[in-house]
């Protein structure tokens, strides 16, 4: 019988290291997980964008997940987002009536994602942002960061986070694409790199 000291490390083999992708692909996407906004809702809005690696490229294969609250700025409660068939076990999707502030978004083939959700309220200090997490292959632990939707210059500029991160403030703030629709492309490292956030 050989025993081994976990206190000695020539003993112990290094734990391998594992990514968050592409493994979460099979199980975590789920049918409507885009269209956030109830249907034919007055406020919807539409975010997309892509997401590129280091090198420039789009990410085929990453996932998107938004929190928002309501323009009013009260976070939603309501369950509904992986609402299940009670015979088959299946999703049946969105009720299409309850706004429940989140969605989940695979990226396509060329590293696009979109989402149709309500114009987010102002919370607190903050100006009004959706909250946004990245899962992609490489990554060993998802990236939380930030969108913020132009539009209200007083807001955006008392905003505690933009005011920390100075100059990189752009990468956090969307493009005004006009009707309702905003262009937030996430970069992983490089040049442009998307600022993420540390939650402690």
């Amino acid at each position: 019988m050989t025993t081994i000291d976990p206190g000695s490390p020539e003993q112990v083999p290094p734990t391998p290291s594992h990514t968050v992708g592409p493994f979460y692909g099979y199980a975590l996407p789920f049918r409507g997980g885009e269209e956030i906004a109830p249907l034919g809702h007055p406020d919807t809005i539409t975010v997309h964008g892509y997401v590129f690696d280091g090198a420039g490229g789009p990410l085929p294969d990453a996932l998107i997940e938004l929190w928002g609250p309501r323009p009013d700025g009260t976070v939603p409660s309501v369950d509904g987002s992986l609402r299940r068939d009670p015979a088959t076990g299946g999703f049946l999707g969105r009720n299409g009536v309850e706004f429940t502030g989140w969605g989940r978004i695979q990226t396509d083939a060329n590293g696009h994602w979109y989402a149709r959700t309500l114009r987010p309220g102002a919370r607190g200090r903050n100006a009004p942002y959706l909250g946004v997490c990245v899962f992609a292959r490489g990554l060993l632990v998802h990236l939380f960061t930030r969108i913020y939707l132009p539009g209200d210059d007083a807001a955006l500029a008392a905003d505690p986070l933009l005011a920390r991160v100075g100059e990189r403030r752009d990468t956090l703030v969307a493009g005004d694409e006009r009707n309702g629709t905003y262009r937030f492309d996430i970069r992983l490292q490089g040049e442009g790199e998307t600022v993420f956030l540390e939650f402690r």
